[in-house]
């Protein structure tokens, strides 16, 4: 099941964000004293933030958090967050969630989604090539990051 988050979601957001995000860092996901659970719980009551979640057996398994970043028009929007369990990848979960979040885009009229993905993070790279994002070259963080765009409408 797929669903907005709560602000109850916070912690189970925290402790999967951690988890997914230490996968691809090869000395663990860096410690840099930010409060996940405060940040995801800011996400959530961001206005104009969406942060939809993937529900299995009640427990979190999967979570998108996307919105319009400053600046932009409406109809660009950034997917600044996109993780699944570790355990689950490759069972459909990410492929359920990501439909989610364009059906979601195109009702919302957005014609650009980006994101920027790290670059050593080759199987999240391969996954959004799979759902149909094009890669860009670098984004914003310089020489760590790809920037990669999904027109939502099939443009």
């Amino acid at each position: 099941m797929i669903r907005t988050a709560v602000l109850a979601d916070a912690p189970a957001l925290a402790a999967l964000h951690l988890r997914a995000r230490a996968t691809y860092y090869p000395e663990g996901f860096p410690d840099d004293g930010t409060d996940w659970e405060q940040a995801w719980a800011e996400a959530i009551a961001r206005p104009r933030s969406h942060v939809l979640v993937s529900v299995r057996d009640g427990a979190v398994v999967g979570l998108a958090s996307f919105r319009t970043p400053d600046g932009e028009p409406k109809e660009v929007v950034k997917l600044f967050q996109f993780h699944v369990s570790p355990d689950l990848w490759r069972r459909g979960v990410g492929a359920e969630l990501h439909a989610a979040c364009v059906e979601e885009w195109r009702a919302d009229g957005v014609t650009r989604a980006y994101l920027d993905v790290h670059g050593d993070n080759k199987r999240a790279q391969a996954f959004y090539a799979r759902q149909g994002w094009a890669d860009e070259g670098y984004g914003e963080h310089g020489g760590s990051h790809l920037r990669m765009r999904l027109s939502p409408a099939g443009e």
